[in-house]
């Protein structure tokens, strides 16, 4: 059974100029960084610290991206990400991540970006504190 997160959390940007490409429009991988940055906050609205979890010894790593993009954010464009998280086994979570420009509410971008938690040699481990993030 999976447990969904009913609440959202909300991450809000701006496009910087040097984050666009020759054609005017954010880099495709740009977008990976926005919503990393959007992850980790909503982690941290949690009331956990991502680097005190890797101080811990307990590594969140991405092991998998699925990102659909629908239209191109420009330089200066103010946007949102909404980020949810279900847990898809022991192991993995999904964080399921939309981005909007703010102007209009236009979705620019679905992604499903799937974590999962590791030691530091690379082992699986239980994220115990996972719980927090799928807490209403």
């Amino acid at each position: 059974m999976i447990d969904k997160l009913e609440k959202i959390g909300l991450s809000h940007f701006e496009v910087r100029d040097y984050e666009c490409d020759m054609q005017g429009i954010v880099n495709n991988a740009v977008y990976q960084n926005y919503l990393e940055h959007a992850r980790h906050l909503f982690i941290k609205e949690k009331g956990l610290d991502f680097a005190e979890i890797t101080k811990q010894g307990i590594h969140l790593v991405l092991i998998k991206a699925e990102l659909e993009y629908k239209r191109s954010l420009k330089s200066g464009d103010v946007f949102y990400i909404e980020t949810r998280v279900e847990r898809e086994t022991k192991l993995k979570l999904a964080f399921h991540q939309q981005v909007f420009r703010s102007q209009d509410d236009q979705l620019m971008l679905n992604a499903k970006m799937t974590v999962t938690s590791t030691t530091q040699a690379g082992r699986p481990i239980v994220f115990e504190q996972a719980d927090l993030l799928l807490a209403h």
